[in-house]
C-alpha cells in the first residue's frame, strides 16, 4: 500500500477543521452534529474519527488553529524594525487572517467573529475548553508583548511603559472588534485602522490664530 504523504494528511485536516468551524459558526456547538460535520466536509465518519474522536476535541482544535494563526502573525511583525503601529498593525493582522481562513457563512459573512463569541460562551460550560482558550491567550499575549517591546527599542514607546498591560488592551481592541463584527456587521479592518490611528493622536489641538 503506498504511504500517505504528510501534506495529504493535513490537507485533509484542514477540510475537517474548516467544515466543522462552518458548522459550528452557522448553527452553533450543541445544535450541530457529527453527522452535521461529516456532510459539511463531504467525508465518511472513518476518515474524520481517524483525526478527531469527537465535537470537543474539534472545537479544542479549531480553537489551537486560530490562535496559532495569530500568534504566527504578530511573531512576524515583531520581527519588523520598528513593528507596524496599532493603527497599521491590528487591521493588517485581522485581513490576514481573513486571507488565510477565507471561509464564510451563507450570507457571505466572514464565520470567524461569530465562531469566537460561541466559543467564549462554551468555555464557561467547559473547563478543558477553558484551558485550551487560556494557553493559547497566553501564547498570543507573549507575541503582542514582543511587538511592544518592539516600539521600545525604536523609541516609539516610553522604556518603563508596562507591556504585558500593552499586549492585555491590543488583545482587547481585536476582542471587542471582532464582536462587533459578528453581532452587528458592516465593520471593517480599515475603520479599526481609522479609529485607532485617532485616538493615537489625541492631544491639544492646536487652532490657528
Amino acid at each position: 500500500m503506498a504511504r500517505v504523504s504528510q501534506e495529504h494528511l493535513d490537507a485533509r485536516r484542514r477540510q475537517i477543521l474548516d467544515g466543522a468551524a462552518s458548522c459550528f459558526a452557522r448553527n452553533g456547538f450543541h445544535a450541530t452534529s457529527m453527522q452535521d460535520v461529516l456532510k459539511e466536509a463531504d467525508l465518511s465518519a472513518g476518515a474524520v474519527y481517524r483525526y478527531f474522536r469527537g465535537k470537543d476535541e474539534l472545537i479544542a482544535a479549531i480553537v489551537t488553529d486560530v490562535l496559532d494563526t495569530v500568534r504566527g502573525i504578530l511573531e512576524q511583525a515583531a520581527r519588523e524594525s520598528p513593528p507596524p503601529t496599532p493603527d497599521v498593525l491590528i487591521p493588517r493582522a485581522l485581513a490576514r487572517m481573513r486571507e488565510q481562513r477565507p471561509a464564510t457563512l451563507d450570507d457571505g459573512e466572514w464565520m470567524f467573529p461569530r465562531l469566537m463569541i460561541q466559543v467564549w460562551t462554551e468555555t464557561t460550560r467547559s473547563p478543558e475548553l477553558a484551558a485550551v482558550l487560556g494557553e493559547g491567550y497566553d501564547k498570543v499575549r507573549r507575541a503582542w508583548g514582543r511587538v511592544a517591546e518592539g516600539y521600545q527599542e525604536a523609541g516609539l514607546m516610553s522604556a518603563d511603559a508596562d507591556t504585558d498591560a500593552v499586549a492585555r488592551a491590543m488583545i482587547a481592541l481585536v476582542q471587542g472588534f471582532a464582536a462587533q463584527m459578528a453581532l452587528f456587521g458592516g465593520i471593517s479592518e480599515r475603520t479599526l485602522g481609522e479609529g485607532l490611528r485617532a485616538l493615537m493622536a489625541v492631544g491639544p489641538v492646536r487652532t490657528d490664530t
